[in-house]
């Protein structure tokens, strides 16, 4: 099966073609893109400058502001092969860099990262999970999945449904179910992934997000060795990674806290799939303004506070934005720290680069009048690579800073 490019007419503008010859694999929708052919999603088109000269072979999506993503310079064919060499690079890679002796939960195909742009494989086990962050996969599924099970053979392959709007998603649909099995035999139930030597259940099926966050293994890795002996609270702990990370090396007690109760479940799950003992640690539902202000109220204080929100969420009473809510955030949770502790902070908000969220972070302190030294910047560890010619992938921000 193989899809040859169809048509020609997709010229670029000169600033569009400088960047695709420096590299970059997008091609945002501006007055060239609107005078092009007529052309349906997931169509194969070839980029021209002005002059005629064939840049680059892309992935059309002309609904999107993304309207093509590049997949070869020149031109080339999309078969299962050309798929499965990508895989296999993709493969080789992380065998190469990755360590993986106590650990089989990670991503194994990054998008832009690994040549396949809007694409994205994690593994869970024995079973792979398929993401597409471009409308123009959907038609080349069939060889995605094939290229798959040829390099890998898992036990099976899953689609996770990247809807555009989840917050009204979650509140209007009763199902929640956002995936669905492409090849394999499916799962019963949530199953168990070790990641750093730990247990974890995600959920391959039901929820937006399967309940683990594969991108902070390395940030939770290294918050293992700062925790001994120490208080810890974990704001928007989720289904409780972090806190499970910092319980099982050797915390003195970790505080949960999160919106949603279902999800605070979950993180007692993984506490007792990890012989640790939730009652000894603290798991609190609400919103995590309002219970820094309680916990302050309390004359409560932590060694350690780590913050990992989404990039927006919404709860009943309030809502959080990286800009802005980052540095209310951090002025409030300054508060409960002692001078040494610790105050970690990450966003995966993909349009604010590290000087933008330094500078949320300095706000915050300033506003706390708590002066802070940075002692560490983190992001993305190894199995989620991005071309240098592509800063919009070095996307995750993990700052540990030291109170005054």
């Amino acid at each position: 099966m193989s899809k040859k490019s169809p048509v020609a007419g997709f010229v670029v503008g000169p600033q569009t073609a400088q960047m695709l010859k420096l590299g970059h694999p997008w091609v945002i929708a501006d007055r060239f893109t609107r005078q092009w052919p007529l052309g349906k999603v997931g169509d194969l088109v070839p980029l021209t400058d002005e002059g005629g000269r064939l840049l680059a072979t892309a992935l059309l999506d002309p609904g999107d502001r993304i309207v093509a993503r590049v997949l070869q310079s020149g031109s080339m064919t999309l078969s299962e092969g050309w798929v499965r060499r990508k895989i296999e690079a993709a493969v080789a890679l992380r065998e190469a860099h990755l360590e993986l002796t106590d650990t089989d939960a990670y991503r194994l195909v990054n998008g832009e990262g690994d040549g396949l742009p809007g694409l994205t494989v994690d593994r869970y086990g024995e079973y792979l999970m398929v993401q597409l962050y471009a409308a123009g996969w959907k038609r080349h599924l069939p060889l995605v999945v094939g290229a798959l099970q040829k390099v890998l053979e898992p036990a099976g392959i899953y689609e996770k449904f990247r809807p555009q709007k989840t917050r009204k998603l979650e509140a209007e649909v009763k199902s929640k179910k956002y995936s669905r099995l492409l090849a394999g035999s499916p799962v019963a139930g949530p199953i168990n992934v070790v990641e750093n030597g730990l247990n974890f259940l995600v959920d391959l099926e039901e929820g937006l997000n399967t309940g683990l966050f594969l991108d902070q293994r390395s940030n939770r890795r290294d918050l293992m060795r700062r925790v001994r002996g120490k208080k810890v609270l974990n704001l928007f702990a989720y289904t409780g990674a972090f806190s499970v990370a910092a319980a099982a090396a050797g915390a003195e007690k970790v505080t949960s806290v999160d919106a949603s109760a279902t999800y605070l479940d979950r993180a007692r799950e993984n506490f007792s799939l990890n012989r640790l003992n939730p009652k000894r640690h603290e798991f609190v539902v609400g919103d995590c303004f309002e219970v820094l202000q309680d916990l302050q109220a309390q004359g409560r204080s932590f060694d350690i506070i780590l913050m990992d929100p989404p990039s927006f969420s919404t709860t009943s009473k309030s809502r959080f934005t990286t800009r802005g809510g980052t540095s209310d955030l951090v002025a409030t949770a300054l508060k409960l720290l002692p001078p040494g502790g610790l105050v970690i902070t990450s966003s995966n908000h993909q349009k604010i680069d590290i000087a933008d969220y330094l500078k949320e972070l300095r706000r915050g302190a300033l506003e706390a009048g708590c002066p802070q030294r940075v002692i560490r910047i983190a992001g993305q560890p190894e199995d989620f690579p991005f071309p240098v010619t592509f800063p919009e992938g070095r996307y995750l921000k993990y700052v540990i800073s030291v109170r005054g």
